[in-house]
């Protein structure tokens, strides 16, 4: 296996712009720090404004070009991209855990994960269909097409560096869409090396165009600005988002918008206990609880959450802390210390206001950014822990008595990404789907996220889907011709 040395040295630490590596103008640079030792691995260009409008003008110059390219040669494209991340994915793997920290085996999940949106939507490329109708009165006939929206601008959040990479560009360039990419600050290397192999499977110049920055307001600003830009695709905090928004209004630019998330997990009384276990701890735990998809607040009957508590407490106590890339580890580190501290006050603060503490709690000291995987039960009305998106490994539980108020206590929040819901009754079940206010929802299941489906959610979780059959129409606009009847 390839060592880390090895594989830094292989990743850019240039920008991507018009198919050439270069520096930034200013020649700034951004330190990247793995997490578990909170050590510099690599260094790497800080792009400013005027890299970012030089990105757009090239992923402008080449637009139309792009959206006459054949789809099937837009898909093969990306079909030989998944099977070279597929072939890579050892190296891929490794450097989600030195940036971002997740335990190697995840992140191997995440390779399979991420690189499935690359297979996906190369055969989405050759399935984007119209329709060719005659009008109700007879007079003519109706042509809809789908055609590019434009060059896009794709905003990507640290916490799976590579799913969120290929989740917006593969749709895009299927479309036949030009891109400009920003990737986290704090997770960049993964993206970078993934472009590597967009290159190598000649994706040309300017469709693709990535780079890093330390200041992304600034940077980002002039580019949504221009009027060039015709589409927008963000995912991060609701507030960021909401900013974000605001700047695309002034052009009216198609948005994508995916969110903040604070998900609730029902456990009704005839669950099986055995299952809603295994899903709790899936969709809690899974890449350290730093997942908008996470469980965030567990909502459990309360006739067995007493005995759901003792199970996940006794499961979470064996947990194995430590580096992601040693054997074994289950915790690797949040992503810096600011996340630490805001996962331990949300624990305090529930604490005080009555939860009981049955497992974890502390802070790890030491190098790094580490908190204990954490149970916390009896969590009362009024805890932050309750509104706000906790993204660490906090499990808090409350309980409820009938399924009306399980349904509202899960509904009490301005989010709506997911929810789960465990549960043998099918009728209940059904139920909960036109109940629950969510886009998405587990149905005796901890893990949803799939490239074939859409992802994304209602309320302030944002808005568009990523994924299925609908996530390539997020990058193609509808037009209507009218001909006149041809037997006239």
């Amino acid at each position: 296996m390839i060592s880390e040395a090895e594989l830094l040295a292989k990743v850019p630490s240039q920008l991507y712009i018009n198919g050439q590596w270069v520096d930034g103008s200013a020649g700034k640079t951004i330190e990247v720090k793995d997490p578990s030792t909170g050590k510099v691995i690599k260094t790497i260009a800080d792009a400013t404004p005027e890299d970012g409008i030089r990105a757009l003008d090239a992923a402008a110059a080449v637009q139309d070009e792009w959206a006459a390219t054949p789809p099937r040669v837009r898909g093969e494209m990306l079909r030989k991209a998944f099977e070279l991340v597929q072939e890579r994915k050892d190296e891929f793997a490794l450097l989600m855990t030195l940036e971002m920290g997740k335990p190697l085996a995840e992140a191997i999940g995440e390779v399979n994960y991420g690189s499935e949106f690359l297979r996906w939507f190369s055969e989405e490329a050759v399935r984007i269909n119209g329709r060719y109708s005659t009008n109700p009165e007879g007079t003519g006939r109706a042509i809809v097409s789908y055609l590019p929206v434009g060059p896009c601008y794709l905003i990507t959040p640290w916490n799976f560096p590579l799913a969120m990479a290929t989740r917006k560009i593969a749709p895009a360039i299927a479309a036949g869409c030009t891109v400009v990419v920003k990737p986290a600050t704090l997770t960049p290397l993964t993206t970078l090396y993934f472009v590597k192999i967009l290159e190598e499977v000649g994706v040309p110049a300017g469709v693709v165009n990535v780079f890093t920055t330390s200041s992304s307001s600034a940077v980002s600003t002039p580019i949504i600005a221009d009027k060039r830009l015709r589409k927008l695709s963000f995912t991060g905090s609701t507030g960021v988002g909401q900013s974000l928004m605001k700047l695309a209004a002034e052009n009216v630019l198609r948005t994508s918008m995916e969110l903040g998330g604070n998900a609730p997990f029902l456990v009704f009384e005839d669950a099986d206990l055995d299952k809603a276990v295994e899903g709790a701890l899936a969709a809690k735990f899974r890449n350290i609880g730093q997942a908008c998809t996470a469980a965030n607040r567990f909502i459990v009957h309360e006739s067995i959450a007493e005995e759901f508590a003792a199970r996940v407490t006794e499961r979470v106590k064996a947990m194995k802390i430590g580096r992601g890339t040693e054997e074994g580890i289950t915790i690797g580190p949040l992503i810096d210390d600011k996340a630490v501290t805001k996962a331990n006050e949300l624990v305090q603060d529930a604490l005080s206001k009555g939860a009981t503490l049955t497992t974890g709690g502390n802070i790890i000291e030491g190098d790094g950014s580490f908190y204990e995987p954490t149970v916390i039960t009896g969590v009362m009305p009024g805890a932050e822990i309750l509104t706000e998106e906790i993204f660490g490994p906090v499990l808090s539980i409350t309980t409820f008595s009938t399924e009306e108020e399980g349904i509202r206590i899960a509904n009490d929040t301005e989010y709506g990404l997911v929810g789960y819901v465990f549960t043998e009754d099918f009728k209940r079940g059904q139920r909960l789907i036109e109940k629950l206010q969510t886009g998405m929802m587990g149905l005796n299941a901890g893990i949803i996220s799939n490239a074939s489906a859409p992802f994304g959610g209602v309320k302030m979780s944002g808005l568009g889907r990523e994924g299925g059959a609908e996530g390539i129409y997020e990058y193609l606009s509808p037009k209507y011709t009218m001909t006149p009847n041809p037997f006239a």
